[in-house]
């Protein structure tokens, strides 16, 4: 047995223009989620902002003050630079692949650095160019022996790869604090600063050679606001677009019904005249009498 299928043009008129509105109704609300959306992603940029314009530049501080032992990075202190004192772990070094710099696919160099009480941190020194003839760099500059002072900037520690992703000894596939003190040797990794790492600033003495610098953060905005605005235009568009739908159909079921009304006349003017309509026949009796009275009045 088969199903009639109905059309929207078979349902009664109120009923399509409820269904309209309905479409034009769950749209509207689709757009503003999305555009609700993008207004916080666009407030957590503008935070994201403010926190590097706050803290790029600021002066450096030791690192107790902004992590106590046992204490962790506060996130309203990413980007603040903090002093160290101390040796660089050079047998510790790691490189962390496929970092987006100088347009390339480059590593970016890792050494723990031991203060003078104790504590590690993981100094992010710069970015390196793969090699010419190999994925893996062809010299990665030392950091400098003995007792040094560095001037890092803190950030946080990234989250795992989503995808499981892992990476040849010596390299690691992100710059996760966990993953890298399990990596690195125990007496180091235990003692490893496990909120934060530090992207070099300065190395006091300098070294002849050195990484490239990272980047500073994009100043960019990003796209959130205008994207969010567009959401809003375009909830207005679909209570415009079913307005049209609207008004369209009626102009047309109007015109149909005047076509029709047209069309009507015109058949019944140019329909071919009937027979004459038929004499009638008067009675011959009636006629004698007539002749009759008209004797008599004579």
């Amino acid at each position: 047995m088969s199903r009639r299928s109905v059309s929207m043009q078979q349902l009664p008129r109120a009923g399509r223009w409820a269904i309209y509105i309905a479409l034009a109704v769950v749209f509207a609300i689709a757009c503003a989620f999305l555009s609700n959306w993008q207004f916080t992603r666009n407030q957590e940029r503008s935070g994201q902002l403010a926190l590097v314009a706050e803290n790029y530049d600021a002066p450096a501080v030791p690192l107790g003050e902004l992590i106590p032992a046992g204490g962790e990075l506060d996130p309203q202190d990413e980007w603040r630079p903090v002093e160290l004192t101390g040796t660089y772990l050079a047998d510790d070094e790691l490189l962390a692949r496929n970092r987006p710099h100088g347009g390339t696919s480059a590593f970016e160099v890792l050494v723990p650095f031991r203060l003078d009480d104790g504590r590690v941190l993981l100094v992010d020194r710069g970015w390196v160019a793969p090699g010419k003839d190999q994925p893996a760099p062809d010299a990665v500059p030392a950091p400098p022996s003995g007792e040094v002072t560095v001037v890092v900037r803190l950030r946080p520690g990234e989250a795992l790869p989503s995808s499981g992703r892992s990476a040849p000894q010596g390299q690691v596939p992100t710059i996760n604090l966990g993953l890298i003190a399990d990596t690195i040797p125990a007496d180091a990794g235990e003692a490893l600063e496990q909120s934060a790492y530090g992207v070099m600033v300065t190395e006091d003495p300098a070294p002849s050679t050195a990484p490239s610098a990272l980047e500073p953060p994009s100043e960019d905005p990003g796209p959130h606001l205008s994207y969010a605005i567009q959401w809003i235009l375009f909830a207005v568009m679909g209570f415009v677009f079913i307005g049209y739908v609207i008004r369209t159909e009626r102009r047309h079921r109007r015109e149909d019904a005047e076509d029709a009304e047209t069309a009507a006349d015109d058949s019944a003017a140019a329909a071919p005249p009937g027979p004459p309509a038929p004499r009638r026949r008067r009675d011959r009796d009636a006629e004698d009498e007539d002749a009759l009275l008209d004797a008599a009045g004579r």
